[in-house]
């Protein structure tokens, strides 16, 4: 039975995005490691932007520095 966590930003996700996840991660896990779909949970969290950080800073500020 295996649980698979996705944790994303809320930058334009859609439900047909997700949807897309939850099939995606599905199939892929039947298909290389034999796992019944019917017992595959996927759980999709979505995260502010402005609570996500990367390399000591939030999100933002890490791609601002990034691109400038």
């Amino acid at each position: 039975m295996p649980y698979v966590n996705i944790k994303i930003t809320d930058e334009g996700v859609t439900p047909e995005n997700k949807a897309a996840l939850i099939k995606g991660v599905t199939d892929l896990l039947a298909r290389e490691l034999g796992k019944t779909p019917a017992t595959t949970h996927v759980v999709i969290d979505v995260v502010k932007l402005e609570d996500w950080g990367l390399g000591g800073l939030p999100v933002e500020q890490f791609r601002a520095a990034q691109a400038g």
